[in-house]
C-alpha cells in the first residue's frame, strides 16, 4: 500500500512476547477502506485470541478537516459485543505516523507490560512500577523513560486493573470516547498502556488535486452552521443543556480542538487559581481537560456546580474511569452529593444499562436528526478517521466528497458502493 499508509500491520502476541510484522494488502484497503472497516476485519481474523485492534482511518492525519480519529476495536466487557471506541485529540494522527497502520494485540502477557510503538518498531516492555499507578503518573513516567514529552499514551488506570466495568481506555491524562470498558479489556491482557510516537510522512497519489479538495472542503465547513463557533457551552446549548455556558463560566479557562478539527469542543476547566488569569499556573495539576459533553451534562443534572463536576472529572481521569458511566451509576444509586460521589470512586463499577450498538454515544445522538442517521455518520467517521462529534456537526463532510478524496489520495478504486458495503458490515 503505497499511499496514505505506512504499509505495515503489527501483530503483538503477548503470551509469546513476540511481534510479527505484516504488509497491508492493497486489495484489503480497496475493499474495506480503513479504520473500523479494517480493524473489524483483523478482529475477525484473530478472534480466537480475543484481540484488541488499533487502527487509524484512511484519511487520519491528513489535511481533510477533522482527520483526528483512531479506532480501538474489541469485544466490550460490558456488552459482550464487538465495539469501536473513538480515540481523538492527538492520538489518532500520532498512530498514523508511527510506522504502523494497524496494531493487533492478542493473548495475555504473563506479567504486566506496556507497548512502545515508534518509527516502525513495536516493542513489548516490562511495566514495572507503572502497574497500579494512577493514569497521570503513568503518562509522566513513560514519557520520562522514553525521553519524549510528545508521546501519546493510550492507557488503563487503576480502576481498569481492578476490573471495574467503568475502566475506560484513556488518552494521555484525559478521558476518551470509550464507553465500552476497553480500558478494562486492555488491563485484563496485563497491558498498562500503549505509548505511540511517529515521525513518518504520508505519500499522496494526486497531491495537488487532493490538497485542492481538502481546502474546498474546509471552506465549505467554515461557511456551515458551526463556522466561527467554539466551546463546550455552544455544544451543550445545541444538546439542550439549559444555561450550560453560564454554568461553565466560573471555571472555564480556554477552548481546545483535536488535531485539525475546525471546532474547539474541548475545554480546560481551571480548578485551582483564577481561570481568567493568563500567567502560568503555580499548581502542578490546576485543572482538567474536558471533551465529553455527555459526562458534563450528566454531572450538571445531579445538581452539582461546575467546580464540583470538575473535581469529579479530575478524579475520574486519574483513576481511568468513564465519568459519564460514573454519573449514571451514581444517579441510579441515589448518590448525588459531590463528596459522596468522590468517595464512591474507590470501588465503583457497573453494570451500566442502555449500552447497545458498536459505536460510542460519547458522540451525542442529539446532534443527529435520528438514530439511523447518527449510526451512519458514526460508521463513515470511523472508516475514514474523522472526529465523530464534528462529523455530526458538519454535513459538508459528505460521503461523496470523502470517497473522492480517498480515491485521489490512494489511486485505488474506492467508490460510494465500496463505502456502502463497509458501512453495512460495521454499523450492525
Amino acid at each position: 500500500m503505497e499511499y496514505l499508509s505506512s504499509d505495515k500491520i503489527a501483530v503483538i502476541d503477548l503470551a509469546a512476547g513476540e511481534v510479527e510484522e505484516l504488509e497491508l494488502d492493497e486489495e484489503l484497503v480497496a475493499q474495506r477502506i480503513g479504520g473500523a472497516g479494517i480493524t473489524s476485519h483483523l478482529y475477525a481474523q484473530y478472534q480466537d485470541e480475543d484481540p484488541i485492534v488499533l487502527g487509524a482511518g484512511l484519511l487520519t492525519g491528513t489535511l481533510v478537516p477533522a482527520s483526528s480519529l483512531a479506532v480501538a476495536t474489541g469485544k466490550s466487557p460490558l456488552t459482550g459485543t464487538l465495539v469501536h471506541a473513538p480515540l481523538t485529540q492527538y492520538a489518532g494522527q500520532e498512530l498514523k505516523y508511527s510506522g504502523f497502520d494497524y496494531i493487533v494485540i492478542k493473548g495475555t502477557a504473563p506479567e504486566p507490560v506496556f507497548l512502545w510503538i515508534h518509527d516502525g518498531i513495536a516493542d513489548i516492555e516490562p511495566a514495572g512500577e507503572l502497574w497500579g499507578a494512577e493514569v497521570w503518573q503513568a503518562v509522566s513516567q513513560v514519557r520520562a523513560q522514553m525521553g519524549d514529552e510528545l508521546i501519546q499514551v493510550l492507557g488503563a488506570g487503576p480502576a481498569a486493573e481492578r476490573g471495574s466495568d467503568l475502566g475506560q481506555l484513556m488518552i494521555n491524562e484525559w478521558a476518551s470516547g470509550d464507553r465500552f470498558g476497553l480500558g478494562r479489556a486492555l488491563a485484563a491482557k496485563k497491558v498498562k498502556l500503549i505509548a505511540v510516537r511517529g515521525m513518518g510522512l504520508l505519500e499522496i497519489a494526486e497531491e495537488e488535486d487532493f490538497l485542492a479538495g481538502c481546502l474546498e472542503l474546509l471552506k465549505a465547513v467554515k461557511a456551515g452552521a458551526w463556522g466561527g463557533r467554539q466551546g463546550l457551552g455552544e455544544l451543550g446549548a445545541a444538546l439542550g443543556y439549559d444555561d450550560f455556558a453560564a454554568w461553565l463560566e466560573p471555571k472555564l479557562h480556554r477552548h481546545h480542538a483535536a488535531f485539525n478539527t475546525p471546532f474547539a469542543y474541548l475545554g480546560f476547566l481551571m480548578l485551582e487559581g483564577d481561570p481568567k488569569a493568563m500567567n502560568e499556573p503555580q499548581a502542578d495539576e490546576p485543572g482538567v481537560l474536558v471533551g465529553d459533553p455527555g459526562a458534563l451534562g450528566a454531572l450538571k443534572a445531579l445538581g452539582l456546580n461546575v467546580e464540583e463536576a470538575g473535581d469529579i472529572l479530575k478524579a475520574c481521569a486519574k483513576a481511568g474511569l468513564d465519568a459519564a458511566g460514573v454519573a449514571k451509576v451514581c444517579q441510579g444509586r441515589g448518590i448525588t452529593a459531590a463528596a459522596d460521589i468522590l468517595a464512591a470512586l474507590e470501588d465503583i463499577s457497573g453494570p451500566v444499562e442502555g449500552l447497545s450498538g458498536p459505536f460510542s454515544t460519547w458522540a451525542p445522538l442529539g446532534l443527529a436528526p435520528d438514530e439511523a442517521s447518527w449510526r451512519r455518520r458514526m460508521a463513515v467517521a470511523h472508516v475514514f478517521g474523522l472526529d465523530p462529534i464534528f462529523m455530526l456537526m458538519a454535513p459538508e463532510l459528505s460521503e461523496d466528497k470523502l470517497v473522492e478524496l480517498a480515491a485521489l489520495g490512494t489511486e485505488l478504486e474506492i467508490t460510494t458502493d465500496t463505502l456502502e458495503a463497509v458501512v453495512e458490515a460495521i454499523a450492525g
